[in-house]
């Protein structure tokens, strides 16, 4: 149904803006790591290094269709995800991503939004709406988080502090668009912070908690709205 694929697409949208995308590296009192290097070269170690670490923590804001939304997710090592996301004006909603299958619930005002109201939203008050990954895929997978592969043609600013921790700033413009990426200069060179202005959809992100262990588990069944109950709902 669309509000299915509305959510989905929500879901991909709070795990693109972490896309960014080595072995550790680290610095010698006020000596730069990266001295010598390309912007391209510093953002491929800071994208094996984040990917490397397998999990980590999200956190920001991102525009959407006029809306603000605030993020926040922990990412495990599997590709498993699990946090929240939304505004006041659209309501907020949980969002789990275990194996195969992702699971939303939110509140009234979010599925009012998201649904339309009318029998979906009832169904849904308070239990989880559970979907199949597109692929079977994990959502949050850290290969696909922090590809590589768009991380060209950067260059390097004034360094900057992220949290306190000093980090390389490096820029990427396409267009009217303009991509910002913090990359630590002490210890491992992992990504800190990600801003995207002037594109459909711009926003904040900062990272941290990067190689601690986050637990996801799915909902039990008793809280999970039956598919074929809320097909008929909508």
């Amino acid at each position: 149904m669309a509000a299915n694929r509305k959510l989905l697409a929500v879901a991909a949208a709070a795990c693109a803006a972490a896309v960014i995308g080595v072995t550790g590296c680290s610095s010698d009192g006020d000596k730069d790591p990266f001295d010598g290097m390309s912007a391209d070269k510093i953002a491929e170690k800071a994208s094996k290094a984040s990917k490397d670490a397998g999990s980590y923590r999200m956190k920001g804001q991102m525009k959407q269709s006029g809306q603000t939304s605030d993020i926040e997710f922990a990412v495990a090592k599997s590709g498993d995800c699990k946090g929240t996301m939304g505004s006041a004006e659209t309501g907020k909603a949980e969002f789990l991503a275990s194996g195969e299958f992702s699971y939303t619930k939110g509140d009234d005002k979010f599925w009012e939004s998201t649904t339309g109201g009318g029998g979906a939203a009832k169904l849904l008050k308070g239990r989880w709406m559970k979907q199949s990954n597109k692929g079977g895929k994990p959502v949050c997978n850290p290969d696909d988080m922090f590809s590589n592969k768009n991380l060209k043609k950067l260059k390097r600013g004034d360094d900057a502090e992220v949290g306190g921790a000093k980090a390389a700033v490096l820029t990427r413009k396409k267009g009217s668009e303009t991509t910002t990426f913090y990359v630590a200069l002490e210890g491992k060179p992992y990504f800190l912070k990600v801003v995207n202005k002037g594109s459909e959809g711009p926003g904040t992100v900062t990272f941290s908690d990067y190689g601690k262990a986050v637990d996801v588990k799915a909902p039990a069944d008793s809280e999970v709205v039956d598919p074929k109950k809320l097909a008929a709902g909508s």
